[in-house]
């Protein structure tokens, strides 16, 4: 694996972390690393996706876990109401992820006023409210009820590119005319904002902010801003949670991604420096080994590259997994980075500088430098994980590239 990082990325990096523990002694920022640490990996998300009946809540579900309505797994989908009963569903590479798809408000079974009681409103972080046309009485009254309980909800109009195709159609406009298709998706998008805000205004909600989506392309619309909303109103780390676990639509996310990653990355470092301390031969090492293979691993599922994310994908855009997995060249496969892996980019570490690595460490953050083993440990964890994160991020740039071609004819 070439390195990726530079000294100039890491003088960056480092002196943020001086900073940090400079306000702070090391005891305190270690310890609060390590609880968020665990935080992360034992935390549980947890998002209700409720509405109409038959307004896609549940393709709205598949899409959020990069699935396919026709995957094995998946929700289930139909032009009737299929969820009768509150379903969980786990993200397939993130099982603390949860989604629920909550059965359809207004149905006989599920009035407004007794729906929030009966779905258990209790376990959700927050709500999407999802509907293919107007909004009705018993979305607002659901969405009072939600906001009372002092929760979040967004309100999502999903099927935008079902209207879009029947305006065009509408029109007469052919599909070989970029520029008037192109014209017609922009009148046709603002009128359904304008309709939706007029809709909600008229039903009593004072400033109402609608995201129009399509299952079939998260990337498009009003989703990204949608993730950029719903991630700003959560606390820090289920913040990290959200960003690490939904997919890779765009370069934006990657960036995310690799932001939130790199806060992990300090945090398992400062673990690393603590079990540096304690004075017991080879103990540092092999903490060392431990939570670089598992952060490794972690960082392969955040950025597709995993073997389940890479399927799910190919089999999401109509590609064979080979030609998605390609263009992967410096990411290694999730079975492969193990123990003896690491161990073996420990010994070729000094190759692309570690002595140095370390001694700009020990420079830039003396703590670490007068608590011996402890800046050594840092230091090795640091720098092998920034260095594999940042060439996840090249193969994650390049899948997604891959997966955004049009497919060969035949």
């Amino acid at each position: 694996m070439d390195p990726a990082i530079t000294i100039e990325t890491l003088k960056k990096d480092l002196a943020e972390m001086k900073s940090a523990l400079e306000k702070n002694p090391f005891e305190a920022v270690s310890a609060e690393a390590q609880q968020q640490s665990n935080l992360l990996n034992n935390i549980t998300l947890t998002i209700a996706i409720t509405g109409r009946s038959g307004a896609g809540k549940s393709s709205f579900v598949n899409a959020l876990r990069g699935m396919d309505d026709q995957e094995k797994g998946a929700a289930l989908t139909g032009v009737t109401e299929t969820t009768m009963v509150p379903q969980e569903y786990s993200h397939p590479t993130f099982p603390n992820f949860k989604i629920w798809d909550l059965p359809g408000i207004g149905t006989a079974k599920f009035s407004a006023k007794e729906y929030l009681t009966k779905v258990s409103f209790s376990n959700y972080d927050f709500f999407i409210i999802v509907s293919s046309g107007r909004f009705t009485e018993d979305d607002t009254n659901l969405a009072l009820e939600i906001q009372k309980n002092k929760k979040k909800f967004y309100y999502v109009r999903s099927k935008v590119d079902i209207d879009i195709d029947n305006d065009r159609r509408s029109k007469g406009i052919d599909v070989g005319d970029t520029h008037e298709m192109m014209q017609s998706e922009k009148e046709t998008l603002d009128t359904l904002r304008k309709e939706s805000y007029d809709n909600l205004k008229a039903l009593g909600v004072s400033s109402p902010r609608v995201f129009l989506i399509s299952r079939w392309d998260l990337s498009k619309y009003d989703f990204p801003l949608l993730q950029d909303t719903i991630e700003k109103e959560q606390d820090e780390i289920k913040r990290d949670v959200l960003i690490m676990c939904l997919p890779i639509l765009t370069k934006d996310s990657i960036k995310k991604k690799k932001v939130a990653m790199e806060s992990l990355i300090w945090k398992k470092a400062l673990v690393s420096c603590s079990v540096g301390l304690i004075p017991l031969p080879f103990l540092s090492l092999g903490c060392d080994v431990g939570i670089v293979a598992w952060t490794m691993r972690e960082i392969c599922k955040v950025f597709g590259l995993d073997e389940d994310s890479l399927n799910i994908l190919a089999n999401r855009v109509g590609k064979p997994v080979e030609e998605l997995k390609s263009v992967i060249e410096h990411t290694p496969s999730t079975d492969k980075i193990t123990a003896e892996f690491v161990m073996d980019l420990l010994k070729r570490s000094a190759m692309w500088g570690a002595i140095t690595v370390v001694q700009l460490v020990l420079y830039f953050i003396p703590v670490l430098g007068s608590l011996y083993g402890g800046g050594s440990s840092f230091a090795k964890t640091f720098c092998l994980l920034k260095n594999f994160l940042e060439n996840a991020v090249k193969d994650a740039e390049k899948v997604l590239a891959k997966a955004a071609e049009p497919k060969r004819r035949k």
